[in-house]
C-alpha cells in the first residue's frame, strides 16, 4: 500500500512540475496597448509584442539596435542585440520576442513578417497595425 501512495505522489508532483514549466515557457502573443494591462503580457514572463516602429525612432547603439513601437496611441522601447536585418525599418509592423524589464521590451528576435501561423490567428491585429503605421 505504501509504495502505491508514494508512486501516487511522485506522479503528482511530476506533473505539477510539468505543469509549471509549460505555462512559464509560453510566449504570449500581445499588442503594445496590452503590456501590463492584459492577463499574461506582463514583466513576469516572455512576450511576443506586436506594434509599429515609430518614425525617428531608429537608433544603432553599438551593437544594440534600440526603437519605440507603438499600437493604439500606446508607446514601448526596444533594445535588441544585434540588427534585426532583412526589412526591418521605421513605419512598419513588427513582433518583438523578449521580457519587459522597467518598461523596456529586451527582446532576442525580431520578426518582420508574420509567420502564417501568427496571420491566421490575428488577422485584425495585423490590419490595425498596418493601418495606424507612419504616412
Amino acid at each position: 500500500m505504501l509504495p502505491a501512495v508514494i508512486a501516487g505522489l511522485a506522479v503528482v508532483v511530476g506533473i505539477g512540475i510539468i505543469a509549471i514549466f509549460l505555462t512559464s515557457s509560453i510566449d504570449y502573443y500581445c499588442n503594445v496597448d496590452e503590456i501590463g494591462v492584459r492577463e499574461g503580457c506582463d514583466d513576469t514572463r516572455r512576450v511576443r509584442v506586436q506594434g509599429t516602429v515609430d518614425e525617428g525612432s531608429l537608433e544603432q547603439r553599438m551593437t544594440t539596435t534600440a526603437f519605440v513601437m507603438s499600437f493604439n496611441g500606446v508607446s514601448l522601447p526596444v533594445e535588441y542585440d544585434g540588427e534585426p536585418g532583412g526589412i526591418f525599418q521605421e513605419c512598419i509592423p513588427v513582433v518583438a520576442h523578449g521580457r519587459v524589464v522597467d518598461g523596456v521590451l529586451l527582446a532576442t528576435r525580431i520578426e518582420v513578417k508574420h509567420s502564417n501561423e501568427y496571420e491566421a490567428e490575428n488577422k485584425e491585429r495585423i490590419t490595425e497595425a498596418e493601418t495606424s503605421a507612419c504616412s
